[in-house]
């Protein structure tokens, strides 16, 4: 199941794409209003969401017609990312080498933006704006200290995200991951959550970024260092995940600041986000 956030006639609502039609929401906001209430929920009113879904049995309005919002706005906590979680992105960033334990950081939860959404950049406080397509991982389950072999059984689901990232920031403000990855509404995710078992095996999934049509990152997840369980497992180390936490797994090669030369994002530009299974977010940047 495709679950989202939107708007309709200036109020927001949850809902999901129906199955087989996916360009149509099928209102669920009489089971939560919102997606974190319905992860906080549990198993039982989510599968009464999928029977709603599936068979049509609510308020059906065009995809078309309704703004779509950011699904987790705001998630459960920071957004906690890794960094070099892939081979030749590592290399390319001159980190290479072994990467033993993950670089685990945080994201603001005021950076993220909706999957359509314009990015506004003031090019007085950043003059090098890059891309990252990431997928990210939704926990549904509270855990601690969680083995591998357990991890997926806490994931709720799977969604995009661009972490767009500030590298003059990050390189010149004394090595900031978080000041510069933490810009506000810089970060689109979604465009929606799909449910884990949707996606059985998360290392087999295609993701690529393109820059006005011009493919700049192609990887897939199965390249991952630390795949999806071995990452919920480090970061789950005496750290509690809470339902509604997003986890992003790092980005593949590709990115702007490694090119020769560098590019970064200028006014105009349109980014395209894409996993496979899970969908596309379209940003243009301002």
């Amino acid at each position: 199941m495709k679950l989202l956030m939107f708007e309709h006639a200036g109020e927001r609502h949850l809902g999901a794409l129906r199955p087989g039609s996916e360009d149509e929401v099928v209102e669920l906001t009489p089971l939560a209003h919102d997606l974190l209430a319905l992860i906080d929920a549990g198993a039982s009113i989510l599968d009464e969401a999928r029977d709603i879904a599936e068979h049509g049995r609510a308020p059906l309005r065009p995809l078309s017609d309704v703004r779509v919002l950011p699904p987790l706005d705001p998630p459960r906590g920071n957004v906690i990312a890794l960094g070099r979680n892939y081979q030749k992105h590592a290399e390319e960033s001159a980190m290479g080498g072994e990467v033993s334990p993950p670089t685990v950081f945080t994201k603001a939860i005021t950076s993220l933006t909706g999957p359509y959404d314009d990015i506004a950049i003031d090019p007085a406080l950043s003059a090098e704006i890059d891309w990252e397509v990431e997928l990210a991982v939704v926990i549904g389950r509270r855990g601690v200290n969680i083995r591998s072999g357990e991890a997926l059984g806490h994931v709720f689901g799977f969604l995009a995200l661009n972490d767009v990232s500030a590298r003059d920031i990050q390189r010149d403000w004394g090595g900031q991951f978080f000041k510069g990855k933490s810009l506000d509404r810089t970060a689109p995710i979604g465009p929606w959550v799909v449910t884990r078992d949707e996606i059985p095996d998360p290392q087999a999934l295609g993701l690529s970024l393109r820059v006005n049509g011009v493919v700049k990152q192609d990887g897939n997840t199965a390249d991952m260092i630390y795949s999806v369980e071995s990452t919920i497992e480090w970061v789950s180390r005496g750290m509690t995940l809470l339902p509604g936490a997003i986890i992003t797994t790092g980005t593949p090669d590709g990115v702007g600041f490694a090119r020769k030369p560098p590019e970064f994002l200028k006014r105009g530009d349109v980014m395209e986000t894409e996993i496979e299974r899970i969908g596309v977010l379209r940003n243009r940047f301002i």
